[in-house]
């Protein structure tokens, strides 16, 4: 079964929205000092607008960015670069922000969250980080925490430092999205995500099971092995 970005959302969703919110944008934690800052691939400003903030206060020295060409995706409305790798105007960004060259690793292949993870360890050796700060969009945060968890070292311990984004018109952040229109169908989207990739063992398996929503998780599990 496709997983569309914005799936039938169940009617007892926002019964759950508390829970939902810490699953999907996960729980805020005040910033610090990190081993590295890792750069999830995108189109949105907030990639390297987001990742400057955090190298100006002093979060990470060492920066990985990623992200190549996605076919067929939606770019942000601002992206000026056609089909240039993501990854090659995020560095130019950070580069224009006074970030040192050396200071930055990248990848300029993947197409993913879990191939920009997969890259990034071709160029950068995590075996030596301890404590890891990662820039992606906040409806994205508890995919992308897991996907690093399924994929890093063990024991590494992982940083949010997320930027909101808006969707078809409406900003949606941990304090908004059950007040829209596009929120819920696109933090149930996420949270569907989490559990078929979990179950497909691509990322970790963070996400809870809600027994009143399992019914509705059922059919896009069906089939599926790790």
């Amino acid at each position: 079964m496709t997983l569309p970005k914005e799936p039938a959302v169940p009617p007892n969703l926002l019964a759950y929205a508390d829970a939902l919110t810490s699953v999907v944008f996960l729980d805020e934690i005040a910033p610090s000092p990190c081993d590295v800052l890792f750069v999830f691939g995108g189109t949105h400003p907030g990639h390297w607008q987001t990742a400057l903030r955090a190298y100006r206060s002093g979060y990470a020295e060492r920066i990985v960015v990623t992200g190549g060409v996605k076919p067929g995706s939606e770019r942000h409305p601002d992206w000026t670069w056609g089909a240039v790798p993501e990854a090659h105007v995020i560095v130019r960004e950070l580069l224009a922000g006074g970030v040192p060259e050396d200071s930055i690793a990248w990848e300029d292949r993947s197409r993913n969250s879990l191939e920009n993870v997969l890259y990034a360890q071709k160029v950068f050796a995590f075996r030596s980080v301890h404590r890891l700060m990662f820039v992606g969009k906040s409806l994205g945060a508890g995919r992308q925490q897991a996907t690093l968890l399924k994929l890093l070292p063990a024991g590494v311990e992982i940083v949010p430092y997320t930027f909101d984004a808006v969707f078809r018109g409406e900003f949606v952040s941990r304090r908004s999205w059950a007040e829209t229109r596009v929120g819920p169908p696109r933090v149930w989207g996420e949270y569907l995500r989490m559990r078929l990739y979990g179950a497909r063992g691509d990322i970790a398996d963070t996400a809870p099971r809600f027994g009143a929503l399992e019914e509705f998780v059922a059919p896009y599990l069906e089939g599926v092995e790790p």
